[in-house]
């Protein structure tokens, strides 16, 4: 599974929708792209990963209250060839991060993805503040797309899918009390599935 993937087939949508033949596909594969990205945009995250592992850049900030360096990640759902170092301000390395937790702690019992890295004093190496000083090297991502994003993009998807019927962005008849706008933002059932998935940080 890629980074920021689709995360429904065709099929899948056409089932969805009810349509049989193959005549309309290539929209309805960009309708689900579309929907797929405004399932990201609304959560602040995406629910694909990557392969091989990557390395990425974070800035540790300092919890007073715990005494402790913490590195808010990109979400992370395996610790197989996780690889957490320090490096200085020319980019050199200076060793691995060697003690820590990764948090929330009930994450992987819960199906969720850890979103956060904590550096215990103990460690060999620890990290000081420096701006992307901390390089961790990870299989970043969802180890599978939950069954409440694929079903949100569907519904989404659906409606994107209907915009094409609807230039002016309005389907329905304002007489018949059945108006809907198209578009304005994600679906409000699509809101309320994905409410408890949405993440409050600024990470890509």
């Amino acid at each position: 599974m890629a980074w920021a993937p689709a995360y429904v087939q065709t099929t899948d949508l056409k089932g969805f929708v009810n349509i049989s033949d193959s005549a309309d596909d290539a929209y309805l594969a960009l309708a689900i792209e579309a929907a797929s990205r405004a399932v990201d945009r609304h959560t602040n995250r995406q629910f694909g990963s990557v392969s091989p592992a990557q390395q990425r850049f974070y800035t540790a900030r300092w919890d007073r209250r715990r005494c402790r360096w913490v590195v808010d990640i990109d979400d992370l759902m395996t610790v197989t060839n996780l690889d957490p170092r320090v490096q200085d301000v020319d980019g050199n390395d200076l060793g691995a991060i060697d003690d820590y937790t990764l948090e929330p702690r009930n994450a992987a019992q819960t199906g969720r993805p850890w979103t956060q890295l904590v550096v215990r004093p103990t460690s060999t190496h620890t990290p000081t503040g420096g701006v992307d000083e901390v390089a961790i090297t990870a299989l970043w991502g969802w180890t599978a797309v939950p069954d409440t994003v694929e079903q949100a993009t569907l519904l989404q998807a659906s409606r994107i899918f209907s915009r094409r019927k609807s230039p002016f962005g309005i389907a329905g008849s304002p007489d018949l009390g059945s108006e809907l706008r198209l578009l304005a933002k994600v679906d409000a059932d699509v809101a309320v599935a994905l409410g408890p998935y949405i993440r409050w940080w600024g990470s890509a």
